[in-house]
C-alpha cells in the first residue's frame, strides 16, 4: 500500500453517528454492548497489521503487507487496490453494534455468521494478524443489508471470535474473497491523439514506422504504400486506450515466444517501449517508459507501476502493438 495509505490505516477512523436501525423484534443485549463500536481501539492498532485473511467455504485469500504496499501472495505478490483495502479496514473500525441476535447457533446460517467450513455456508471470516502472528481482529461477517433510501446506513450481521452471540451492526464492510477483485487492473489510458509516432520491430519482418498526420497515424516507412487500412492504423493509435490486464507474472517468468518490440512516442509525454510475447492463446506485454525534462516525472511514475511485471492482455492486441505490413495495408 502507498505510504499515505499506511498512514491512514494507523489513525483512528471517524466514528459513524446514526440512530439504531431496528430490523425485526429487538433482543435485550446480554452483554449490554448495543450502540458501541464492535472493535474499540482497532483503528490505533491497524498500523501493526501485516496479514489479512479472508476465509470462505471455497477457500482462504491472504493479503500481506510487503514494505510500503499490500500484495497478493497467490498472485506473485501483485499489489492490491489501495482504495479497496482502505475501505475494508476503515469499515471494520467503524462497525457499531445495533442489536443482539442472540446465541442460538441454529440461526447463524440464516444470518450468514455460521462456520465458513459448514456445508453451504456463505459466511466470511476475517482475521488481521500482526508481524508475530498475534490476532488483532477475528470476525465472522454475514448477510449485508444495503438501503436505497438516502441517509439510511448499511447494516451487516456479525459474530466476534470467542463469542457465541450474533449481532446486527451498522456500517459498510465490503469483502471480496476473489483474488481478481482485489487487483488494480488498469495498465494505462493514453488517448489515441497522444500517440505521435510508432516504430515497430517484429521478429522476421520489416521494421515499420507510423507518424501522425492530419487525420491520424500514417504509414511513413515504407513510404508511399499502395493502400492503407485506416481501421488498422487507428487500432495502433488506440493501443493504450483503457488498457487493462487479465493476469500478471514477474517479468523474468514471461511465458511464450518473444515476437518483437514497439516504441510509442507520446505528444507532451514520455516514450513507451513495449515487448510482446505470445504463448499459444495468451499474449503478454512488458512496458518501460522513457522521459526527459518535463516528461521524466510521468515516466518515473509509469515505471514504478509497470516495473517487474509482464501483463497478460487480449490476444487481439497483437495487431495493435506489433502489426504486420500486410495488416496495415490490407494487402
Amino acid at each position: 500500500m502507498k505510504r499515505r495509505g499506511l498512514l491512514l490505516l494507523g489513525i483512528a477512523g471517524g466514528a459513524s453517528v446514526a440512530a439504531a436501525l431496528l430490523l425485526g423484534p429487538a433482543v435485550t443485549p446480554p452483554s449490554g454492548q448495543a450502540g458501541v463500536l464492535a472493535f474499540p481501539g482497532l483503528a490505533g492498532r491497524l498500523g501493526q497489521a501485516v496479514t489479512l485473511e479472508i476465509r470462505r467455504h471455497e477457500g482462504t485469500l491472504i493479503i500481506r503487507r510487503a514494505g510500503d504496499r499490500w500484495v497478493l501472495p497467490e498472485r506473485h505478490d501483485q499489489p492490491v487496490r489501495d482504495a479497496a483495502l482502505r475501505e475494508l479496514l476503515i469499515g471494520l473500525t467503524e462497525l457499531r453494534l445495533v442489536e443482539s441476535r442472540g446465541a442460538d447457533a441454529a440461526t447463524f446460517a440464516r444470518l450468514g455468521v455460521d462456520d465458513p467450513d459448514a456445508a453451504g455456508s456463505t459466511a466470511s471470516q476475517l482475521r488481521l494478524l500482526d508481524g508475530q502472528g498475534a490476532v488483532l481482529l477475528d470476525i465472522v461477517l454475514g448477510r449485508r443489508r444495503i438501503r436505497t433510501q438516502g441517509g439510511v446506513p448499511e447494516t451487516v450481521y456479525l459474530r466476534r471470535a470467542g463469542e457465541a452471540e450474533a449481532w446486527l451492526a451498522e456500517g459498510s464492510v465490503p469483502v471480496g474473497a476473489d483474488a481478481a477483485s482485489w487487483l488494480e487492473r488498469d495498465i494505462a489510458n493514453f488517448p489515441a491523439g497522444r500517440v505521435s509516432r510508432v516504430t515497430i520491430n517484429r521478429a522476421g519482418a520489416r521494421p515499420l514506422t507510423l507518424s501522425r498526420g492530419g487525420a491520424g497515424l500514417l504509414l511513413t516507412d515504407p513510404p508511399d504504400p499502395p493502400q492503407i487500412d485506416r481501421a488498422a492504423l487507428d487500432d495502433v493509435a488506440r493501443a493504450f486506450e483503457f488498457l487493462t490486464f487479465m493476469d500478471a507474472v514477474p517479468e523474468g517468468r514471461t511465458p511464450g515466444q518473444a515476437l518483437g518490440q514497439a516504441r510509442f512516442e507520446l505528444t507532451d509525454g514520455p516514450a513507451v517501449n513495449v515487448w510482446v510475447s505470445r504463448n499459444d492463446e495468451f499474449l503478454f506485454i512488458r512496458l518501460a517508459a522513457e522521459g526527459q525534462g518535463a516528461t521524466a516525472v510521468e515516466a518515473r511514475l509509469l515505471n514504478a507501476r509497470w516495473g517487474g511485471w509482464a501483463y497478460q492482455v487480449g490476444v487481439w492486441k497483437e495487431k495493435a502493438f506489433l502489426p504486420r505490413l500486410e495488416e496495415l495495408t490490407g494487402a
